[in-house]
C-alpha cells in the first residue's frame, strides 16, 4: 500500500515538472522562430544583404528578437555579417 501512494505522488510530481519544463520551452521556441522570422523580414524589406550563415542563424535561434535586431545593427554599422 505504501509503495503505490509513493510512485503516485512521483508521478504527479514528475507531470507538473515536464508540464513546467514545456510551459517554459514554448516560450523560448516562439522567440526563436520570431527571430528568425524578423531577420528574414528584416533582409527582405529593408534589403540588407545579410548571409544565412550558420552564426547569424544560432545567434537568432538562441536570442530570439533581441539576437535579430543586434545582427541587423552589426550589418548595418559594418562591424559584422
Amino acid at each position: 500500500m505504501a509503495v503505490e501512494t509513493i510512485v503516485l505522488v512521483l508521478a504527479i510530481i514528475a507531470v507538473i515538472a515536464v508540464y513546467i519544463f514545456l510551459k517554459a520551452a514554448k516560450y523560448l521556441i516562439v522567440n526563436s522562430i520570431l527571430g528568425l522570422i524578423l531577420l528574414a523580414l528584416g533582409n527582405i524589406i529593408f534589403n540588407l544583404g545579410i548571409s544565412y550563415s550558420a552564426t547569424a542563424v544560432l545567434i537568432c535561434a538562441l536570442a530570439g528578437i533581441p539576437g535579430a535586431i543586434l545582427i541587423m545593427l552589426l550589418h548595418v554599422f559594418g562591424i559584422a555579417f
